[in-house]
């Protein structure tokens, strides 16, 4: 039996991060992958600054829009548009993005196996063994997990997670009319429900649309959908995908790693909690774990998560508490100058919300929103109460 020095199990920006960092420095790599490249992956497909700083080596960025224009509604009501000299935003639809990112592993030096499902994991000093669908074994010295955060990896380690969020969404093409209605903007609403909010994504010919919430008001995170899509003029184009996920955010102290088993992106649970950004997490999380293995340090990996990723989600919890709380006072401070530069910055990538967090003016607003009380909410009076 072939005896990997590496594999990874999922082929999405973290698996293929992974994959390239660790098959560029020599290490003997597969990676396994469900589905065949290209594929369609449920997602915004916004690039920040971040992301596409940590791909800028790698591959050529397939945008199909870029963004310098932003539309903000608090249910609908509320709009105003900020535009910035330069994009904040680039747009891709993951299926392309992927499969560049695949590309370039292999031209890395990893091979790829794909329409492969990993079902059990087991390991021993020596090393990991990958029990397939088929019944075949694949085996391993270190095996990096990038299946999700409902893989089997994840469950091996034993993620642990904070918060959890449906998110629903649409891709419909649309009409050259509307093309040029987006083209260059895009659309973030405030829902109604605590933490929530809705999107339209621009990609030339198509439209991504959708919302997200908390895990728990499906029907009300589905009724937020079709509301929205209403009020955009947008209910009777038939939609090309009509799709849904969880995302998860690990609780700070969840295990990144069983022995000789790391996870990484979704299936460690990282990403940005507020606005549920993935694919940055996903890709440095990727490069990092597959920097550990090749450096033949494991835990390096737990020590650079803890050092450079988790404060940054330390950040967006608090900024999603303060959000949830107050969306109203989130809504107006976004059309201040001070609230418009630090939006553009953190999708530029020029400054994290840990930074911005850390400032003394926003110390000092945010404890200031700390002690107001709570705002009313209406009641809601049912027959027969």
């Amino acid at each position: 039996m072939i005896i990997w020095d590496l594999v990874v199990v999922g082929a999405g920006p973290a698996g293929l991060s992974a994959a390239h960092a660790a098959a560029r420095a020599g290490v003997s790599t597969l990676v396994v992958e469900r589905a065949v490249h290209p594929r369609y992956k449920t997602c915004g497909g916004g690039l920040i600054g971040t992301s596409l700083a940590a791909v800028q080596d790698r591959i050529e960025v397939p945008a199909h829009d870029r963004v310098d224009r932003v539309t903000f509604t608090r249910d609908g009501r509320r709009e105003f548009t900020r535009r910035n000299d330069s994009p904040v935003v680039t747009m891709v639809r993951r299926e392309e993005f992927d499969d560049r990112l695949r590309a370039a592993a292999v031209a890395a030096g990893a091979q790829m196996r794909e329409r492969v499902a990993v079902r059990a994991i087991e390991q021993d000093p020596e090393g990991v063994r990958l029990r397939l669908a088929d019944g075949t074994t694949i085996a391993a010295r270190t095996v990096i997990g990038a299946d999700g955060s409902s893989g089997v990896t994840a469950r091996h380690v034993g993620v642990r997670y904070r918060q959890v969020d449906l998110g629903l969404e649409l891709e419909i093409p649309v009409p050259p009319a509307e093309q040029e209605r987006w083209r260059g903007r895009l659309l973030l609403d405030w829902g109604a429900m605590p933490g929530s909010y809705a999107w339209v994504f621009p990609k030339n010919d198509k439209l991504t649309v959708g919302v997200i919430a908390a895990r728990g008001a499906g029907e009300g995170t589905r009724d937020y959908l079709r509301q929205f899509v209403d009020r955009l003029g947008l209910t009777g184009l038939p939609a090309e995908h009509d799709s849904g996920h969880l995302t998860r955010c690990r609780e700070e102290d969840s295990p990144l790693r069983n022995g000789r088993v790391l996870v990484v992106g979704d299936a460690a649970g990282l990403l940005e909690p507020w606005s549920r950004e993935g694919i940055s997490f996903a890709l440095r999380s990727g490069e990092l774990a597959g920097t550990a293995v090749a450096g033949g340090d494991l835990t390096g990996y737990e020590r650079a998560v803890a050092e450079r990723l988790v404060p940054e989600m330390r950040a967006g919890f608090r900024l999603l508490d303060v959000f949830t709380r107050r969306p109203d006072v989130f809504h107006a401070l976004l059309a201040t100058p001070p609230g418009w530069r630090m939006f553009v910055q953190f999708c530029q990538g020029r400054a994290s919300f840990d930074e911005m967090l850390r400032r003394r003016p926003i110390r000092a607003a945010l404890a200031v929103l700390d002690r107001l009380p709570a705002p009313l909410r209406p009641t809601v009076v049912r027959p027969g109460s």
